[in-house]
């Protein structure tokens, strides 16, 4: 599909859970363990960290709305959410995408 838009979740060194958007779920990867990525997971202490979730839509809008609502979420909520939503990625599978 071109022009895909990603929401995804990372789980940080520290237990926490941070949510995204990006083009290239690669790329994104690399920067956030390199240090390089959002402000959140440039502290040490949360990295390096793991993709575990990605959704991809055919628009940024749709997928930025993904990222708000998740960011706006307790952690609690957003456990439930990761459990309910079953697209688990590992960087080696990154194929393996639901489209909304």
């Amino acid at each position: 599909m071109a022009n895909e838009h990603y929401f995804y979740v990372l789980f940080c060194k520290d237990q926490t859970f941070y949510g995204g958007y990006t083009t290239d779920l690669s790329r994104r990867l690399e920067e956030h363990n390199n240090g390089t990525g959002a402000k959140y997971t440039r502290l040490q202490k949360r990295r390096p960290v793991k993709m575990i979730h990605a959704e991809v839509f055919s628009s940024r809008s749709e997928a930025t709305k993904a990222e708000a609502a998740f960011k706006k979420l307790t952690r609690k909520q957003k456990e439930r959410y990761l459990q309910t939503h079953s697209t688990v990625l590992l960087p080696e599978s990154i194929g393996m995408l639901k489209t909304r």
